[in-house]
């Protein structure tokens, strides 16, 4: 079945608890665009997978579920076809389901706390990640031309529209989070957004501290203690891990023999566009600070051999290259906790990590303020 939500990346599709005190589910439903007698299933999301927990069929353009759930997470219900599904928060109380086949952004899920805030959620982040597409779509001619000229101002300027347009999603998603401290919708969305590097992990953390007891019970948040746990290992001030792999030419290179006074270590991959995207400014600070003590290291999570050197070559990667080309089961991306790309750690001369996923004159600014000590 298609994923019925996700994060950009991200951003991000949600759920959560209510304090309704109807014993168990109940989902009543009314539908356009579907005929009488299709089938309607209700699935839960499990890992990776989609588990059914009931089913039923259209009469009369409207349909009924009843349950009763002990954990709230995300479902979705489907109509016919897996193609066909409206996700919602599965919570005891009464859910009331809108489903419009014809245009499914008439769809509305609401009756419950939590599944009228996924639909004020939603219809904010939407606005938001129409307007990022909108404009990517719009700029990537214009910047493959540029980077084809050498065009580093335009370049440059392209880069910086998209990063404030970021930055405004995440930093609403972060609002979201601070006055919604009690829902799993908020729980699941800061879970998301540390593991696809959206927050810093001591921002994370601090965000968390925030969340009610309550929501620290679910298991996003659960799963976000565990994550922070672990990044805690990588986080600034602690030492980098050694780590190696092959290079283009198969010879094995390890981070320690490529440390030089500023050391970048920069997670990407060649089917990456926001990672090809930043590259040219890789480049270009590569070039300027190289010769003062600037190394790079990068670390890709390509799984084919040829699509890598070609990236490299097409995109000008002068520096060390390392891949074992294991996709997202690389060991360093799990040893350093990468959940999303780019991804950037920065080092001093000694192996400390100082800072992290920084990008665009941000990135500039900490290398030559680190060169400059």
């Amino acid at each position: 079945m298609k994923k019925i939500f996700s994060i950009l990346g991200a951003a991000v599709i949600l759920a959560s608890c209510n304090n309704n005190t109807v014993d168990g589910y109940a989902i009543s439903g009314e539908v356009k665009g579907v005929e009488d007698g299709t089938k309607v299933f209700l699935k839960k999301q499990v890992g990776m997978d989609y588990q059914s927990l009931d089913s039923t069929e259209v009469k009369a353009g409207k349909f009924e579920l009843k349950g009763l759930v002990e954990e709230v997470g995300l479902s979705a219900l489907t109509f016919g076809s897996d193609d066909v599904n409206i996700p919602l928060v599965l919570e005891n109380g009464k859910i009331n389901v809108k489903f419009n086949a014809e245009n499914i952004e008439e769809s509305k899920v609401s009756g419950t706390k939590n599944n009228d805030s996924f639909n004020s959620f939603n219809e904010n982040v939407s606005k938001l990640r129409k307007d990022i597409q909108e404009f990517q779509q719009n700029a990537n001619s214009i910047f493959e031309e540029a980077r084809s000229t050498n065009n580093s101002k335009v370049m440059d300027s392209l880069l910086a529209i998209n990063d404030e347009k970021m930055e405004n999603l995440n930093n609403y998603n972060k609002t979201f989070i601070k006055e919604n401290n009690d829902s799993y919708i908020a729980t699941l969305l800061l879970s998301q957004m540390a593991q696809g590097g959206a927050v810093q992990p001591e921002e994370a953390q601090e965000l968390f501290s925030k969340f009610t007891e309550e929501a620290k019970k679910y298991q996003p948040s659960k799963e976000l203690s565990e994550f922070l746990g672990k990044i805690a290992k990588v986080s600034i001030g602690q030492k980098a891990p050694d780590f190696s792999a092959p290079n283009p030419e198969g010879k094995e290179v390890s981070l320690k023999e490529s440390l030089g006074k500023v050391t970048i270590i920069d997670f990407w991959a060649s089917w990456c566009s926001p990672c090809r995207i930043e590259n040219p400014n890789v480049v270009r600070i590569y070039n300027k600070y190289h010769e003062q003590g600037l190394n790079i290291i990068g670390v890709s999570l390509d799984r084919d051999a040829d699509s890598w050197k070609q990236a490299i070559e097409k995109d000008q990667l002068t520096w060390t290259q390392i891949s074992h080309l294991q996709y997202w089961n690389d060991p360093i991306a799990k040893e350093y906790s990468v959940k999303g790309i780019p991804a950037t750690f920065i080092l001093d001369e000694n192996g400390i990590i100082v800072a992290r996923d920084l990008r665009g004159d941000e990135l500039e600014k900490k290398i030559a303020e680190l060169l400059n000590k």
